[in-house]
């Protein structure tokens, strides 16, 4: 089942185009992920996928410990899929009015800045990985907040507000090397033109309009991990953007909860269609999961590894290096529901590492029947820290080894 599915299937009576009670409608998901870009279609009578297209997505690493994709490119990208999959559906004499509605998962903490009249990216996208941001974050470090008199003290004072702990991981850090690097991010930030957002930010901005009344917009998950939205009152908060020092000329998104219409499409085969879903894709699979009640969790092996554990209604804040977010909002009107979350920045990656880096096995196929051949380890161990530790860590120094 699509990660985001359960999140707008029950959209479709609300905004379905007119139908005879006969007819099946669809549901679609675009989910730009870390490593590829894919739009599937689920029928919303059996929950299962009909269609689906998948392309590849493209790391651009400048430096050592950059990390960046092309905003355009990504775009152009979510646009294909979408018309390969219609395309499909069309084989398979299913018009693509049949889709109801359209829900948008994406890789959390990635950073854009774009021009708001010109659409036109300022920088590409730096990815949540990118580890380019120490030396800010260091500096964020060693700055007091007023009455908290330890590092400690002030660390518990963050927590509690973002549910965060300062990392290059979160989007903050990219936002201010963007402004403090890029002139073009600073001038357009002075001219108030320079709009700030995480992917589903860009994704829906360019798909309901772009510079033609695109709607900028971000969801609860995705806020909750800027390190600049309140996880309790699920607003940009005036104190986080003052300590870290956010000139005020920037365009932020408008926080929204995860399911409601945001706008429409404006081109291509689902012209008109619904946008009605959106979150976070770690949190897109908790719901996949059924992880609906407190005491349930997930753990996703993808790019990194994520584990979620539903916590309910109140926001834990955790002692033991793990970070609380918002797990989902369903629609304006309903309470946010939390979790607690462990993050391990490198998973499946290593795998990519394995073959790309080490040339130790040329397909993933035989990296698993090399596995099977041994019985253990023997006592080796890998570390694969290429991007520090994460949770419950959180060391930005650590270095992959093999011990």
């Amino acid at each position: 089942m699509s990660k985001i599915h359960n999140l707008i299937c029950y959209k479709k009576n609300n905004t379905q185009k007119s139908m005879s009670a006969a007819e099946e409608t669809f549901v679609g998901a675009i989910d730009e992920g870390t490593s590829s870009t894919r739009f599937l279609v689920f029928s919303s009578k059996t929950h299962m996928p009909v269609a689906s297209h998948q392309i590849s997505t493209t790391n651009i690493s400048l430096h050592e410990g950059w990390v960046e994709q092309d905003p355009e490119d990504i775009l152009m990208k979510v646009k294909e899929t979408v018309a390969v999959t219609c395309e499909k559906l069309k084989m398979m004499n299913i018009l693509p009015s049949a889709i109801a509605a359209i829900g948008v998962t994406n890789q959390r903490e990635t950073t854009l800045v774009w021009d708001k009249y010109t659409g036109k990216p300022l920088y590409n996208a730096i990815i949540w990985m990118d580890m380019r941001t120490q030396p800010i974050v260091d500096r964020f470090m060693n700055k007091r907040i007023p009455n908290c008199h330890t590092p400690d003290e002030q660390k518990r004072h963050l927590q509690f507000k973002c549910g965060l702990t300062m990392n290059p991981y979160f989007s903050v850090f990219k936002l201010i090397w963007l402004i403090e690097n890029v002139p073009e991010v600073a001038q357009a930030i002075k001219e108030e033109r320079c709009m700030f957002g995480t992917m589903d930010s860009w994704l829906i901005w360019n798909l309901t309009g772009g510079v033609n009344g695109g709607v900028h917009i971000t969801d609860v998950t995705n806020a909750s991990r800027t390190m600049l939205m309140n996880i309790h009152s699920l607003r940009w908060d005036k104190a986080l953007i003052s300590f870290f020092e956010i000139p005020s000329g920037l365009l932020f998104p408008e926080i929204r909860s995860c399911s409601e219409v945001f706008g429409r499409m404006t081109d291509g085969p689902l012209i008109e269609t619904p946008i009605s879903g959106c979150i976070g894709d770690q949190q897109a699979a908790l719901m996949g999961q059924m992880c609906f009640l407190a005491g349930q969790a997930k753990c996703t092996f993808g790019t990194g590894c994520f584990l979620l554990y539903n916590t309910g209604r109140k926001p834990v804040i955790s002692t033991h290096g793990l970070l609380t977010t918002v797990a989902y909002k369903m629609g304006k009107h309903t309470d946010p529901i939390y979790a607690l979350e462990g993050s391990v920045a490198v998973a499946g990656s290593a795998t990519k590492w394995l073959k790309d880096n080490l040339c130790i096995v040329d397909s993933y196929k035989s990296m698993e029947v090399m596995a099977d051949s041994v019985e253990d380890t023997n006592g080796i161990h890998f570390v694969p820290a290429f991007s520090g530790l994460y949770a419950p860590y959180w060391k930005s120094d650590a270095r992959g080894l093999v011990v």
